[in-house]
């Protein structure tokens, strides 16, 4: 965003809100002043993170049961030490099994819900506004992304898969933003307003603080000025 224009005290008028959907989406990389980014983009790592963690104990947790039978079904006729043995023996076929397993559904489940968050939220920061929409279309471009290898029938099935799953998924956080009171975007433009207002009255307050001194200093110099006249 361009800087507002600067005046002659040496400090700039507040730039104010991003007006275009290019601006508020680059917005959503950049840290405020404290170093912090976007709720927005929190949220969109938090999902991701989260995503990740529920698909690998649902891809783990069935494997390591799975694989833990089947040692045990497949190990009758092997002798072991003790009974700790043999029960640490399975364990350790289980745990194989849960993180092999529940690796290859993790980074998949975090992936298509990091490309879902990101294409909704672009949408409805670019948009300014949240609508079914965005998550339907999010949905749409996140499953044919993920099926597009399987040529064009499975791109036009992950298509579908993916819209069908953005409407409902859209609608509960919209439910959920509603009951709070307001979206992120109508809390998101709120508070760029107040955080605007705010710096445009400090700038005010300091402009005109600037201005009356530069005046005492000007009306001292003046009288400075007239008594040297008057002495010569």
């Amino acid at each position: 965003m361009a800087e507002g224009p600067r005046g002659g005290h040496g400090f700039s008028r507040p730039a104010p809100p991003p007006q275009t959907g290019w601006e508020r989406l680059s917005e959503l990389w950049r840290r405020d002043e404290l170093q912090q980014y976007p709720e927005e983009t929190v949220n969109i790592i938090k999902s991701a993170f989260t995503g990740g963690l529920v698909g690998w104990l649902y891809g783990g947790l069935p494997a390591f049961r799975q694989a833990r039978t089947a040692f045990i079904e497949g190990s009758q006729g092997e002798l072991f030490q003790n009974r700790a043995d043999a029960v640490q023996s399975a364990h350790r076929a289980g745990l194989r099994s849960f993180i092999r397993y529940g690796w290859r559904w993790s980074w998949r489940v975090a992936a298509f819900v990091a490309v879902f968050n990101m294409v909704s939220t672009g949408l409805s920061v670019y948009r300014d506004k949240t609508t079914i929409s965005n998550f339907a279309s999010a949905g749409a471009f996140t499953g044919a992304l993920f099926r597009m290898h399987l040529g064009l029938p499975g791109l036009a099935g992950g298509f579908l898969f993916g819209a069908a799953f953005g409407i409902p998924a859209g609608g509960l956080v919209m439910i959920v933003q509603k009951l709070a009171g307001e979206t992120l975007q109508e809390k998101r433009s709120r508070e760029r307003r107040e955080q605007y207002e705010q710096k445009l009255a400090e700038w005010q307050s300091r402009l005109s603080v600037t201005e009356d001194l530069g005046e005492m200093e000007s009306s001292a110099r003046g009288q400075s000025q007239t008594e040297n006249s008057r002495r010569i």
